[in-house]
């Protein structure tokens, strides 16, 4: 069983509930069906969608490091997440990170857009009919972004559906990323184990997103 870190910091905080959230934390990272990483990718995602950017991304910074998750895979993570969840949000994550004494970036090349297919380009055409302008900003950022090394699109993909699950976009945003996670090698059971995995940051949003795939 993994130990979870930060764990002795919630038993100086309350005991009891520290037996309540340890428990709700096994349940996340005992799921068969998602990786290793990916369930670090979860909690960090989680973090930034709240956002929880102390204690907590804290301890699940520490986790992904003590799972094997490089610094630069944390770091692109956040890279990915910025317009889903908000630029402002990602420049305090990563002062967080700086404080928590991750390396500096590995990658500071210049980003180079990837072209649009598939899904992806789907989703700007339909965008289209409803703001141009819109589109044409979304086109931008994803280019920038699904294509990059560092997390496959599974990875990025699986990311997105806890923005969309905790941030309740369970329409297209939610449809689309779940055909990008599936076409990258997720299952039914990988979205019902990230469902119960990020039922530990929101239970109603959890159960609402279950609705709505109809799982």
């Amino acid at each position: 069983m993994t130990q979870l870190a930060g764990a002795d910091a919630l038993v100086r905080l309350d005991p009891v509930f520290a037996q309540l959230a340890v428990g709700a934390g096994h349940n996340l990272w005992g799921l068969p069906h998602l990786t290793m990483r990916e369930k670090a990718f979860v909690c960090l995602t989680a973090d930034l969608c709240h956002p929880h950017l102390d204690l907590p991304l804290a301890m699940h910074v520490q986790m992904a490091l003590s799972n094997g998750v490089e610094p630069e895979a944390i770091r692109e993570l956040f890279r990915h997440l910025a317009p889903y969840v908000g630029y402002p949000i990602v420049v305090t994550a990563f002062q967080r990170l700086v404080e928590l004494g991750l390396p500096e970036a590995l990658d500071g090349e210049a980003v180079e857009p990837t072209p649009l297919s598939g899904a992806l380009m789907r989703a700007v055409h339909d965008l289209e009919k409803v703001d141009a302008g819109l589109a044409a900003f979304t086109e931008d950022q994803l280019a920038q972004r699904w294509a990059r090394p560092g997390l496959s699109v599974r990875e990025r993909a699986i990311a997105c559906l806890v923005v969309d699950i905790l941030y309740q976009t369970l329409g297209e945003s939610m449809r689309l990323h779940v055909e990008l996670a599936t076409s990258a090698g997720a299952t039914d059971e990988t979205v019902r184990d990230l469902l119960r995995g990020v039922a530990e940051f929101g239970l109603p949003r959890a159960w609402a997103a279950a609705r709505a795939l109809g799982l």
